[in-house]
């Protein structure tokens, strides 16, 4: 579970929200190693992108955010689920390419330890389970960042709960519905 934000991250957020895109270098060192956590996470669960490192991973996230964002987050959980949503999308896009130098290559696939009730512990495809996430997101977007949050930043009920501004309660009953959703687009039967 991540620590509480320290008092001058709010500070920071509104400094860099207002265009001061140095707030968001200081940002970045008190919030460093749990970036590396949950990209050690991801990278664990992505094998085949062996060519990635964790420091790598973190920076590139660093980049898109410093290119991308204007501190428009409304806190610390909704920073780092921001966070792993870009390193997700860096991971597949990895991924993509990996796949096109090899012209279709091999399909390797890694197991996803948490999603095990969704696929039973059988290998889930990094494409596959992006491709079923970018489905749910059409149907429901907030589930769909419910499992962003939840699976790729590691967030808690509460957490994920406090960055989307609803209920724990309306978190776990979308977070339910959710598994099953990718349960049944990633093969499983019901």
């Amino acid at each position: 579970m991540p620590e509480p934000a320290p008092p001058e991250f709010d500070e920071l957020m509104g400094m860099w929200r207002g265009g001061d895109r140095e707030a968001l270098r200081a940002l970045i060192p008190p919030l460093y190693e749990e970036l590396r956590r949950i990209a050690r996470r991801q990278l664990r669960k992505a094998a085949p992108v062996r060519t990635l490192q964790t420091t790598a991973l973190v920076h590139e996230a660093y980049l898109r955010l410093h290119q991308d964002f204007r501190g428009q987050f409304q806190n610390k959980a909704h920073f780092m689920g921001v966070c792993a949503l870009l390193m997700r999308q860096i991971l597949v896009g990895y991924e993509r390419n990996r796949r096109a130098a090899k012209r279709g290559g091999d399909d390797d696939k890694c197991t996803l330890e948490d999603f095990h009730a969704i696929a039973n512990g059988r290998p889930v495809d990094l494409l596959d389970l992006d491709r079923a996430l970018t489905a749910l997101s059409k149907l429901n977007l907030e589930q769909a960042r419910i499992v962003e949050l939840r699976f790729f930043g590691g967030l808690s009920i509460e957490e994920s709960a406090e960055a989307l501004g609803i209920s724990p309660a309306t978190v776990k009953r979308h977070w339910s519905i959710a598994r099953i959703y990718l349960y049944q687009q990633l093969g499983g039967q019901m």
